[in-house]
């Protein structure tokens, strides 16, 4: 099974991955895109130009998810963390996720929240999460939704595992569209 996390730079999502590992009965595996994205040299992308940088950026993502199928198709559970803040990020999870079973879980915070976070966190770019606001949940379908300016990462975890009793439709749903 797949438990695919989905909000905003600083929106809780590794918080409530950290519980999730904690709470659920069977061991996963956490894959996180920004960890995912922290094994490609710092040096050499540094010296990337917008193209070259976007280009890099793009197949590191498209890595990640066929990543995160690897583990999923040899029998492994997972917890992911991303920004779907591009459209070709959820198709390409649409198409290379297929046949898995995807439990999709919106993760939301209020703007002033996430605000709050990103000067608090200090190795943020301000204004990046309110920025994602606009195209993270456009395609608005999920199983379950969390609010982490509502909830704790321990509750949202919680919440999630008691969801998990449902069978997935939204990933099924989305292809469709």
């Amino acid at each position: 099974m797949i438990i695919f996390l989905n909000g905003t730079s600083s929106s809780g999502k590794s918080s409530i991955a950290a519980e999730l590992l904690k709470v659920l009965d069977t061991p996963y595996f956490l894959m996180a895109v920004d960890a995912f994205g922290a094994m490609r040299s710092v040096e050499r992308t540094l010296e990337l130009d917008g193209p070259g940088l976007t280009e890099v950026l793009r197949r590191t993502r498209a890595g990640f998810h066929r990543a995160v199928a690897g583990m999923a198709h040899a029998g492994n559970d997972v917890v992911v963390d991303h920004v779907l803040s591009e459209p070709w990020r959820l198709q390409d999870c649409l198409t290379v996720l297929d046949g898995l079973d995807v439990v999709f879980v919106g993760v939301h915070c209020p703007p002033e929240e996430l605000e709050r976070r990103e000067r608090a966190r200090g190795d943020r770019v301000p204004g990046v999460a309110a920025k994602q606001l606009q195209s993270v949940h456009q395609h608005g379908l999920y199983d379950f939704e969390v609010d982490t300016g509502l909830s704790s990462p321990r509750e949202c975890a919680e919440a999630i595992k008691e969801s998990l009793a449902r069978p997935p439709r939204a990933f099924e749903a989305l292809r469709l569209r």
